[in-house]
């Protein structure tokens, strides 16, 4: 008895001792495995490139970092994002999208929503509340908290911005000198709502003003583009675009199937968004939904933003953004192109938020000049923001 009860009592050390381990090590390991900075074909900044990229200001509609287990007040040696060097790219707003749930085998193609989630996976191993385990609306408030947390922290360093006044005192006192980063929530596909209309009220007053409709796999709202049917909006669906117009919350239809899209179009009472993307002519991976819809969309006001990684837009390179952006604003106009990086977005950039005077200098070499280079690398974005936010 005594030896079984010694085997029994060491197997369960080594098994606590291995759980240990895992939570210590594992999210810090899988992060370096999925949200790396390859540094692929960096260019050599001119003095003139970064005099033209320290006049901006710079803005990103998407980045996934607050899934991940760092103090972003931190620079960190993973990760694409934090606000030293959000600061260091002089970067003005970030907006950070929350992600609550991924399908195993997540691919652009077909993904089915009953797939093992990985999120819960990832909330147990870096310790999340209890709350968050089975909860998607839990998972985003509780994000939402983290950012909120981060800027409490550093009042000097981060602002959350979630109204046309929070926006204009950030630019106010970035114009005095102030290294101020601006911080937007926004989610990743709205099962997070649970299919419960109550829960827009419900995020939007934690801070949330952008809610992207899908994710990787269809919901109760509608047709994923990478789902199993393709469909379009149910009636929650429909419920939901409007409540979010009441709010003034921002639709973005970044991974909606193309029939969503079109029916978002119609029902919005707000310009659409495509938070992180590119341009199908460029880059046809099915990624992307028809350049058509894009073109509806810039026509009616809203914004098409670019982003970093190849299978969005093929080349990932500084020159490879660049081209994605110029051929956006070819196809779309130059008032309808933003950046969208997805950033830690389980996706490998070539730069980091604190290497963003890189893509300035690609669409110098590009030929873009300085005043779409404004708009694209930031100012479509405020603009947008200062009309579409709600005013207090």
């Amino acid at each position: 008895m005594k030896i079984t009860f010694r085997i029994l009592w060491g197997l369960a050390i080594l098994l606590l001792a291995a759980i240990i381990v895992a939570v210590a090590i594992g999210p810090g390991m899988a992060e370096r495995s999925m949200n790396k900075v390859t540094g692929q074909d960096l260019l050599s900044i001119s003095p003139a490139a970064q005099a033209l990229h320290d006049s901006l200001q710079v803005a990103d509609w998407h980045a996934d970092s607050l899934l991940w287990n760092r103090n972003l007040n931190e620079r960190s040696d993973r990760g694409q994002v934090d606000i030293p060097r959000l600061q260091e790219g002089n970067v003005a707003l970030q907006v950070f999208t929350v992600v609550t749930k991924t399908p195993a085998g997540l691919n652009y193609t077909h993904n089915s929503a009953d797939s093992r989630d990985n999120v819960t996976l990832l909330a147990l191993a870096q310790l999340w509340p209890m709350r968050t385990w089975q909860d998607l609306t839990e998972r985003a408030l509780y994000q939402s908290e983290k950012l909120h947390r981060f800027a409490s922290d550093a009042p000097d360093s981060l602002m959350l911005v979630k109204n046309q006044a929070d926006l204009t005192r950030l630019l106010t006192q970035r114009a005095a000198g102030k290294p101020l980063v601006g911080g937007m929530l926004g989610t990743e596909g709205s099962h997070a709502l649970a299919g419960d209309l109550a829960q827009i009220q419900r995020l939007y007053d934690a801070g949330f003003r952008m809610m992207s409709l899908h994710h990787f796999f269809d919901n109760a709202l509608g047709g994923s583009l990478h789902g199993s049917g393709k469909a379009g909006l149910t009636d929650f669906g429909r419920a939901a675009i409007a409540e979010m117009n009441r709010l003034g919350v921002i639709i973005d239809v970044s991974h909606s199937s193309p029939a969503v899209v079109r029916e978002a179009l119609s029902l919005s009472k707000t310009p659409l968004v495509v938070s992180h993307t590119g341009t199908h002519g460029h880059c046809a991976s099915p990624r992307n939904i028809p350049d058509a819809l894009m073109e509806d969309i810039a026509r009616g006001g809203g914004l098409v933003a670019i982003g970093f990684w190849s299978g969005a837009i093929c080349d990932a390179s500084p020159r490879g953004i660049a081209r994605a952006l110029k051929a956006a604003v070819e196809r779309l106009g130059e008032d309808a192109v933003a950046l969208g990086s997805d950033f830690d977005g389980a996706v490998a950039t070539s730069i980091h938020a604190g290497q963003m005077a890189q893509i300035t200098q690609a669409l110098l070499d590009e030929g873009v000049g300085a005043d779409v280079i404004r708009k694209v690398m930031g100012g479509n974005q405020l603009r947008f923001l200062q009309a579409q936010l709600p005013p207090q």
